[in-house]
C-alpha cells in the first residue's frame, strides 16, 4: 500500500509540477504516465448571424508506456449539412463575417447535430533532458480522422471537417513558471464523394480533393499560482497564449450531370476564398486551473492576427474539462 502510495504521489508531482504546459489548444510533447487514464470534455464554437455552431467532443487518453500516449476521440456537431450545399463554390463565408448576398443562401440556416467523425492519435516521446526546474521534451506524432459529413472549405482539419491522416513533431521547454511549445505537422486529407442537390432538386455526383496542409503551433504558459506548493491539494493557476497556424493547398471539385458511371466530368471554376489556397494565424489567449491534482478545466478564445481561417467565424471558444485516472499495474521504487 506504501508503494501504491508513493508512486501515485510521483505521478501527481509529474502532473502538477508540469500543468503549465497542459496547453488548451495545442499538444505539448510530454506523455502520460504508463498506465494513466484521462477523459476530457470539451466543447468548440463559435457565432453565425443569430445562431452558435458548436463541436462537442468525448476524448479518451491512456498511457501505454511512460513514453507512449494513445487517443481517441468521437465528436457531434453542427458545423455541417449532411450533403453539400447546393451553393457550396460561390458561397461567400468570408472567415470572420458573413457578406449577405443572393449566391449565400446558407448563412446562418441552423444545421442538425449529426455524429461528426472519429479521430486516433499517437504522441511517442524520444528525447527527455531533465535539469534543476527545468526539463526539455520532444515527441513525434501520428494522427488519423474519419469524418462522416461533407466539408465545403480548401483547409484540412482531421478533428472536425475532413478525413485522413497526418504527423509531426513537438517540442517544448519548461524552465520554472514558464513553458514554450512548438508544433510543426503535415495534414494529408482524404477526398470527398457525394451527391450535391441544386435548389430544384437535381443530383450531381461531387468529388472534393482538399488542400494539403502544414500546421505550425507555438504556445506559452506561465503558471501564476501557486508562487510554491504546500501540497498537491492546491489549485494551480495557469495563464496561455497560443498562435495556431496553418498553411493548405487549393481545393479542386469535380461534378458530373448524372451519375458516377458517366463519363462526363467537370472540373468546376472555384468563385470563393473559400476553396482556394490559404495561410493564417489565430491568437488563443487561455485561463486554466487544475484541482487537487487531478481535475483540470480550460477555456480559450481564438482571434485572427495573420489573415483569417474559412473553417470558422471569430471569436472561437473552447471549453474543456478533463479527468485523470491511475491504475498502477507497474512495480513501485524500492523502499527502505
Amino acid at each position: 500500500m506504501r508503494k501504491t502510495c508513493l508512486l501515485l504521489l510521483l505521478i501527481l508531482c509529474q502532473l502538477v509540477s508540469s500543468g503549465q504546459e497542459l496547453f488548451p489548444v495545442a499538444e505539448p510533447a510530454s506523455t502520460l504516465p504508463k498506465g494513466a487514464l484521462g477523459i476530457r470534455v470539451f466543447d468548440e464554437g463559435y457565432p453565425e448571424l443569430d445562431l452558435f455552431r458548436n463541436v462537442m467532443a468525448l476524448r479518451a487518453m491512456y498511457g501505454i508506456t511512460s513514453k507512449l500516449t494513445v487517443y481517441a476521440t468521437a465528436d457531434v456537431s453542427d458545423y455541417h449539412e449532411k450533403t453539400l450545399p447546393f451553393d457550396f463554390i460561390t458561397h461567400n463565408h468570408s472567415g470572420g463575417s458573413l457578406v449577405p448576398g443572393t449566391n449565400t443562401p446558407q448563412e446562418g440556416v441552423p444545421y442538425p447535430y449529426v455524429f461528426n467523425s472519429v479521430d486516433l492519435y499517437a504522441k511517442y516521446r524520444f528525447v527527455t533532458l531533465d535539469g534543476q526546474n527545468t526539463h526539455f521534451r520532444m515527441a513525434a506524432y501520428l494522427e488519423g480522422s474519419d469524418v462522416f459529413v461533407p466539408s465545403h472549405e480548401a483547409e484540412p482539419d482531421l478533428l472536425i471537417h475532413t478525413s485522413g491522416w497526418g504527423g509531426g513533431l513537438i517540442s517544448t521547454w519548461l524552465k520554472h513558471n514558464l513553458a514554450v511549445s512548438l508544433t510543426t505537422g503535415f495534414i494529408f486529407p482524404m477526398e470527398y464523394q457525394g451527391d450535391t442537390y441544386d435548389r430544384y432538386g437535381g443530383v450531381y455526383p461531387t468529388t472534393i480533393q482538399y488542400g494539403k496542409g502544414v500546421n505550425y503551433d507555438l504556445s506559452f504558459g506561465y503558471k501564476v499560482y501557486p508562487g510554491k506548493y504546500r501540497s498537491y491539494s492546491q489549485t494551480n493557476w495557469n495563464v496561455y497564449c497560443e498562435f495556431i497556424g496553418k498553411s493548405y493547398g487549393a481545393a479542386k471539385v469535380y461534378q458530373k450531370d448524372g451519375p458516377y458511371s458517366y463519363s462526363l466530368n467537370y472540373t468546376l471554376p472555384i468563385t470563393t476564398p473559400i476553396l482556394e489556397a490559404g495561410n493564417y494565424v489565430d491568437i488563443n489567449p487561455g485561463l486554466q486551473c487544475i484541482i487537487n491534482s487531478i481535475y483540470r478545466i480550460d477555456a480559450s478564445m481564438g482571434f485572427p492576427l495573420i489573415n483569417k481561417s474559412y473553417d470558422h467565424l471569430y471569436p472561437l471558444y473552447l471549453v474543456g474539462v478533463q479527468r485523470y485516472f491511475f491504475f498502477v499495474k507497474h512495480s513501485a521504487p524500492k523502499i527502505d
